[in-house]
């Protein structure tokens, strides 16, 4: 089972993920990116708490990938945060840690400037540990 919570935050809105994201609850989450887009222009970055996600398929990548470019036509950015060590090593295989802005927990998410990006490095301790770098 998967669910959205769309948390509006004055410094951003939180979409707080919870089970696995695939095929059939990406629909979910375009849903309710739909509701954050709808805040507009000056209404801060969206930060996707994945703490609590599960599990994340093509699917549910692709639904993430969906949100970026309409917030960044309304200047604004999305960032992940509390990527799971599964979804973080997926993330690396496949080259999206260079696209998605990702870092440790929610708080950190809100605090990091436009000019900062975190690289997923999955640890042996099955948790992903984050490296922050400067993008250039």
């Amino acid at each position: 089972m998967f669910s959205v919570q769309v948390v509006r935050e004055e410094r951003g809105v939180v979409l707080v993920l919870r089970g696995e994201l695939d095929f059939e609850s990406m629909v979910q989450l375009d849903e309710s990116g739909q509701e954050a887009l709808a805040l507009g222009r000056g209404a801060g970055p969206v930060v996707a708490d994945c703490a609590a996600m599960a599990f994340c398929d093509s699917s549910g990548i692709g639904a993430l990938l969906r949100l970026m470019q309409p917030l960044a036509e309304q200047g604004r950015v999305l960032r992940l945060a509390g990527v799971p060590a599964a979804v973080a090593r997926l993330f690396a295989i496949t080259g999206l840690d260079r696209i998605f802005e990702v870092h440790p927990d929610r708080e950190q998410a809100f605090a990091a400037g436009t000019d900062r990006r975190a690289i997923v490095a999955v640890g042996s301790d099955e948790s992903a540990q984050l490296r922050e770098r400067q993008n250039s």
